[in-house]
């Protein structure tokens, strides 16, 4: 079994991430970015990267934004949102 260890993962809170960055999906045509509506069922184009869902896993956001692309939703893209952690 291999195991890998990260310095930005706590192991006593193993599925809280402490990495910086986020991920984004931003539609291509606008450049705006996509939140979860209020309904929590569907999305809602937004105009900072800061009021979309973010995503804490870049491979999370890349398949969401495939299956965006697959459905005829897009075309989105993935972007990396640098935050400030204290």
């Amino acid at each position: 079994m291999l195991h890998f260890w990260s310095p930005h993962l706590d192991p006593a809170h193993p599925q809280d991430c402490t990495q910086p960055e986020r991920y984004a999906i931003q539609v291509q045509a606008s450049g705006g970015f996509l939140a979860i509506a209020t309904d929590g069922q569907s999305l809602m184009e937004v105009p900072e990267p800061q009021l979309a869902h973010l995503f804490h896993a870049h491979e999370a956001a890349l398949r969401a934004a495939k299956e965006l692309n697959a459905e005829g939703r897009g075309p989105v893209d993935v972007v990396k949102i640098e935050l400030d952690v204290p």
